[in-house]
């Protein structure tokens, strides 16, 4: 119950102390490990130009642009309508449209088999 309890206040204050956040990350010992929201992707327009992390952007990579994880993270992303995961790594910034909590790259949607929609209820797990 403590345990609970202390997920609870750590995701109470991060969505009170900042602003927009629509997910939640999980403590996992001294470490923020999980978050849930809406995902979208990200593909040709913007396929062969510099991420952030300043690598060109390879819509058929299994990579992801997050506000605020640091670049090279690997993170674990599942589908929560369909169970379908896929693990990415985190080369960009973003996403910059309001509910989103990461965009994916259009290979990694694919596997998510979220193309189609556009956006997907997801949660995100820290791998590495």
């Amino acid at each position: 119950i403590l345990f609970m309890v202390k997920n609870f206040l750590i995701c109470s204050i991060l969505i009170i102390s900042v602003s927009g956040i629509v997910g939640c990350f999980v403590a996992s010992g001294s470490r923020l490990s999980e978050e849930t929201g809406i995902a979208s992707w990200y593909g040709k327009k913007y396929h062969g130009r510099k991420t952030s992390n300043g690598e060109v952007y390879d819509m058929f990579k299994y990579t992801a642009a997050h506000q605020t994880l640091p670049f090279d993270t690997i993170v674990e992303v599942t589908n929560l309508s369909n169970g379908k995961k896929v693990k990415v790594r985190i080369n960009d910034r973003g996403p910059f449209v309001k509910n989103r909590i990461i965009d994916l790259s259009y290979a990694a949607a694919r596997k998510l088999k979220m193309i189609k929609s556009g956006t997907a209820k997801v949660t995100i797990r820290i791998i590495k």
